[in-house]
């Protein structure tokens, strides 16, 4: 945790200091490694610390705290705009060592699990070892160990991290250009999209508590599925908010990108709890695999966004979140979790 923070700290208090471009996707780079490795920890602090029963409402209190900082950023970024780029960077860093410092003093690792795992699936039997060889320890690639194998690649997991990953790839795509998307078509000033933002995000943070309760009594697949219906409805509003006159799309615009951030309140503490049910090994194997595909879809996101609005025109632009969350929500559709104790999650069977 306090190194994630450390070396994210360090890209941003490094990034004014440099103009040569050559050096920016390093320092970006650099900012991701230690803020996705942060924000995987911290999940890990609810789901290997407390039981299954308690994971919703931590996670919700957990992403109430997140979306808190994102706020305050936000309106800070917002404030900053008349101001030399350098001084919010330093800003953000100072932040971000403060973060570093804090959890070097709070933070507590969970005691480890006291049942020994095997080391292999089938160990040998013990009149096996003196003939035994690295070779011998591993199973015969067989008919019935392809069929598992092909089975598992369409696990509930897989296909809940593939529709993730259709949808945040989507999501990204508006959101890596948000600013200059929203000066460009819809006539708003990047204070005010700043401005906008981050009060949806601050609206939102009512909302992380009661998604962990309903994600609790109804099932996070069930919020999850409304959550991205939410942001499927508004990104189809807000292309067709593209073709009104200009003095009218500004502010139905904004309305629509305040929506698609209120979803992620629920997005965000539902595909939590999700991973968690659905990962076949331990939560933390599980919570690394989910913020990949996070990543993942950022990174493809913004390729495919850039490029299809250089090609194309943002207007174009906007109808990859309509198509990958529409996908994913389909997708979602055939997702089935099982509830496991919490004796069998903790023994990562």
């Amino acid at each position: 945790m306090v190194g994630g923070c450390g070396i994210a700290a360090v890209g941003l208090a490094s990034f004014p200091f440099t103009s040569a471009p050559s050096a920016w996707p390093a320092l970006a780079l650099l900012q991701g490694i230690g803020t996705t490795a942060a924000a995987t920890i911290a999940n890990l602090f609810v789901v290997e610390a407390h039981p299954q029963k308690e994971w919703e409402e931590r996670i919700g209190w957990l992403q109430t705290c997140y979306g808190g900082g994102q706020v305050c950023g936000l309106f800070v970024a917002a404030a900053l705009t008349q101001m030399p780029l350098h001084t919010g960077l330093l800003a953000a860093a100072g932040v971000t060592a403060l973060a570093a410092l804090t959890a070097w003093f709070t933070t507590r690792t969970p005691p480890s699990l006291l049942t020994p795992k095997p080391a292999l699936l089938q160990p040998p039997r013990p009149s096996e070892w003196p003939v035994s060889s690295p070779q011998h320890l591993f199973h015969h690639l067989t008919l019935t160990a392809l069929q598992k194998g092909w089975r598992d690649l369409y696990s509930p997991f897989t296909l809940f991290l593939t529709a993730w990953w259709l949808c945040f790839a989507g999501s990204w795509a508006f959101f890596c250009q948000y600013p200059v998307l929203m000066q460009q078509l819809y006539g708003v000033s990047p204070w005010l999209s700043s401005s906008g933002a981050a009060v949806a995000h601050a609206l939102g943070l009512a909302l992380y508590v009661p998604a962990g309760l309903g994600s609790e009594r109804c099932g996070p697949e069930l919020v999850l599925k409304g959550a991205l219906c939410m942001r499927l409805v508004a990104f189809i509003s807000l292309v067709g908010f593209g073709f009104l006159p200009l003095a009218e799309r500004g502010w139905l615009a904004l309305l629509c990108v305040i929506i698609v951030i209120l979803s992620w309140s629920l997005l965000s503490v539902s595909g939590t709890a999700l991973t968690a049910r659905l990962s076949q090994g331990a939560e933390g194997e599980g919570m690394g695999l989910f913020n990949a595909a996070t990543a993942l879809a950022g990174v493809t996101g913004a390729a495919l966004g850039g490029w299809v609005a250089e090609r194309w025109g943002y207007h174009i632009a906007l109808g990859l979140p309509v198509v990958g969350i529409a996908l994913g929500l389909l997708l979602t559709l055939t997702v089935r979790p099982v509830r496991r104790s919490h004796f069998d999650l903790c023994s990562g069977e």
